[in-house]
């Protein structure tokens, strides 16, 4: 992983507290609990369980009745490697492959704890006890085994939750029985040198969800500081655990800036767990020294402005869609949104008076948010997210009426342009200049076009991580909107995912082969947005230049123009569209649809340009000779899901590929491409211009009117457009290197 160059360090330090300043540690109450809640605080957590949140709290109740009064774990036991059979053959269980988890109760000891606190009644003091014994227990068995108890810190977090809130009912033996061995598993199953191998232990650190081992070491020293039990091994914990809290605050600010985002552009990771780490360290610093932080990480507050960008609207249902970007699995590009009602309230509840246009789209989201929930799986949620009813959301009208067409995400590197936000405007992620790698894939200078539909998208899907098509073609290059450049020979840009020992997995099928990308431009205004992005390190030794300038052309128009250049003149070049069906091809001109849209694609250069379809039955994901299918459980479970729903997964099964019709050490691509509904039957009108020095293209909008675009071809990555109506000059602009300044929340 890239380290993310520190933005705002100086200005959030000055802030934050102190990392090596032990005074911090004095701010600690010396009561239980401390966790979530506390004596002061207790009253308001069961006033509104019992009033606000009671449907979620007797649902609780439900379930700590059902469970048994002697638990049992399982699923510690020693791994047996073996043998598994996948669509692309047979491969063997490795201490890489995904295993099982631990049955264990730290969840549910947890409710049991708020239960027993709210009631009084001691059998769920006894079950909440029995469930911490034989957990812990379980734990130590796991290590011993070499196996990780869970991917997530989650359970593990739970139960020392729910030592602290019982810790005032259990007698000294037993508490010491519980919290002794809970930590000594906490500090064992910890990475450093010497440590024995476990199986899928996430070691993930700040600059992931985390949501690893390292996520519990705070929670476990402030459970028992100071409690007399392992006083020095909890003050161990603790310092790291806030150490580590502390980078965490100071990183994903970085990765906001004044723009908004979370660790990694992948909606269903920056969407789903991601939030938590953050908001359980506010959470409890909160209930353990009585003071909310978020005002000194402003930058965190930004975060729903991403989300609002990367929202699409949706016809069919009232899940959004998002670009389907990185490690999303292409099924139906549905946005996540599980957990969006409680990152948005979480938003809110911290933050309303931090930041209130932050808060107030936060509450705009939420409203929208189809899953209304806040104890999906931290059942303390409900119970502590109050004085929210008071934030007033933007309405409808607000949201749509954005004045603002294009935002430029820089640390993601994400630009994203639309028309407007309404379900039948148009929508593009143009990718450039990510300095966050995380789920990221080979991509840079990629463009995905949304218009009713998924016309230009991302293709291959991670599916089940047995499977080949994940390391091999979905994060590689040729799964995407970009360019390639064929060396032969050329190693295999890596992934993660399961290895391929043929000779097809060892080679670049033309792609890039790191994530060196850089921004060299961006503009928008009310008639285009502008954005240049040069990918050449990111090729290697092979590319002398791959610079891509990407204009978004209000309403539905997109000019993409390429600057490439080969090493070695042999090294053949290929302009990449992916299309989820079919294309037609007439006169240099693509046609294709899903769903309820329409895309037009004309080539204008290379004037000798080759047009070559890859794709259908057996060739969907096809590089270096093969195709890397699928895994047929996967695939049958889409086939079960297309009886229901009569839709494909938006895996895209075709693509298109334009090159020089001869080899050229430098070659330029320009394509002009037409978003729109499948009632229209033609493209924008355009015609082709050139200089001595530039290329261009002269666009025929509706309304008559006229945009003229130059591209220098070669030296400073510059463009001159130009707009004419019924003839007359109404805008003229000159396009440098400059990138366009943007900070907080765009909604007026």
């Amino acid at each position: 992983m890239k380290t993310l160059t520190c933005l705002l360090c100086t200005a959030v330090a000055s802030t934050a507290i102190a990392a090596d300043d032990a005074a911090w540690m004095t701010k600690i109450r010396p009561d239980h609990p401390r966790l979530f809640f506390n004596v002061d605080t207790w009253p308001a957590v069961k006033s509104r369980a019992l009033g606000a949140e009671k449907a979620n709290y007797e649902k609780l109740l439900k379930e700590v009745e059902s469970y048994p009064t002697n638990p049992t774990c399982s699923g510690f036991e020693a791994i047996q490697y073996g043998d598994v059979k996948t669509a692309t053959g047979t491969i063997k269980i490795t201490a890489q492959t995904p295993i099982g988890s631990v049955k264990e109760w730290g969840p549910q000891a947890a409710k049991c704890a708020f239960a027993w606190r709210m009631t009084g009644k001691p059998e769920y003091l006894e079950k909440a006890r029995k469930m911490l014994e034989v957990s812990v227990d379980a734990y130590h068995q796991a290590y011993l085994n070499r196996r990780a108890v869970n991917w997530y810190s989650t359970t593990r977090v739970l139960a020392i939750c729910a030592y602290d809130w019982i810790h005032d009912g259990l007698t000294d033996e037993q508490r010491k029985a519980i919290i002794v061995p809970l930590l000594q598993h906490i500090d064992e199953v910890q990475p450093g040198p010497g440590k024995p191998k476990i199986v899928r232990l996430d070691t993930g650190g700040i600059n992931t969800g985390f949501y690893g081992e390292s996520n519990s070491l705070w929670f476990a020293g402030l459970a028992a500081y100071k409690d007399g039990y392992c006083d020095e091994l909890a003050e161990k914990l603790l310092k790291q655990g806030y150490d580590l809290n502390q980078k965490l605050l100071r990183f994903r600010a970085d990765s906001s800036g004044d723009d908004g985002g979370i660790s990694s552009a992948t909606n269903g990771y920056a969407m789903g767990a991601y939030p938590w780490s953050h908001f359980n360290f506010m959470h409890t610093w909160l209930s353990a020294t009585g003071e909310n932080i978020a005002s000194q990480w402003p930058q965190l507050a930004f975060f729903p402005n991403w989300i609002y960008w990367n929202w699409i609207p949706n016809f069919e249902a009232k899940t959004p869609l998002a670009y389907g970007n990185g490690d999303d699995r292409h099924v139906d590009n549905f946005m996540t949104t599980g957990q969006l009602y409680e990152h948005m309230t979480q938003y809110m509840h911290f933050f309303k008076d931090a930041d209130s246009s932050a808060a107030r789209l936060s509450a705009a989201l939420r409203k929208l948010a189809p899953n209304k929930n806040l104890a999906d799986t931290w059942p303390m949620y409900p119970y502590l997210l109050t004085s929210v009813d008071d934030v007033i959301p933007y309405s409808q009208e607000q949201m749509e009426d954005c004045p603002v067409k294009a935002r430029h995400f820089e640390s993601l590197g994400q630009i994203i342009m639309r028309s407007g936000w309404k379900p039948d405007s148009t929508y593009c992620l143009f990718t450039a200049g990510a300095r966050l790698i995380q789920h990221k894939h080979h991509d840079e200078n990629n463009f995905v076009i949304y218009k009713k539909g998924f016309l230009a998208l991302d293709t291959g899907s991670r599916a089940i991580q047995t499977d080949y098509n994940l390391k091999y073609y979905y994060s590689q290059t040729v799964a995407h909107n970009c360019i390639l450049i064929h060396k032969p020979g050329e190693p295999f840009a890596g992934y993660w995912g399961t290895d391929y020992n043929g000779p097809e997995g060892k080679l670049n099928y033309g792609g890039m082969a790191g994530y060196a990308g850089k921004v060299r431009g961006f503009v928008t205004n009310d008639h285009f947005s502008y954005a240049a992005g040069d990918a050449t390190k990111a090729y290697g030794e092979k590319c002398t230049e791959a610079v891509r300038q990407f204009i978004h052309l209000q309403p539905d128009y997109f000019i993409v123009y390429d600057r490439v250049g080969a090493a070695d003149p042999s090294y053949k070049k290929e302009w990449l569209l992916h299309t989820q069906n079919k294309p037609l091809i007439k006169e240099k001109i693509l046609r294709t649809d899903e769903n309820k849209g329409r895309l037009f694609c004309e080539t204008l250069l290379p004037k000798d340009a080759h047009f070559e379809l890859v794709g259908g039955p057996g060739k969907e994901f096809w590089a270096c000779g093969k195709n890397w299918d699928l895994d047929e459980k996967f695939l049958a479970s889409m086939r079960k899901r297309k009886e229901t729903t009569g839709k494909d997964a938006l895996f895209g099964n075709w693509r298109l590929e334009v090159s020089p019709a001869q080899a050229n050490a430098d070659d330029r691509f320009l394509h002009v491409l037409t978003a729109c509904e499948q009632t229209v039957e033609s493209p924008v009108k355009t015609q082709l211009t050139q200089t001595d020095t530039q290329d261009g293209v002269i666009v025929t909008l509706p309304e008559n009117k006229t945009v003229t675009i130059l591209f220098n071809r070669t030296g400073a990555v510059a463009a001159q457009i130009t707009i004419k109506q019924d003839g007359k000059l109404i805008g003229a602009y000159s396009i440098d290197e400059t990138i366009q300044p943007q900070a907080g929340i765009d909604i007026k």
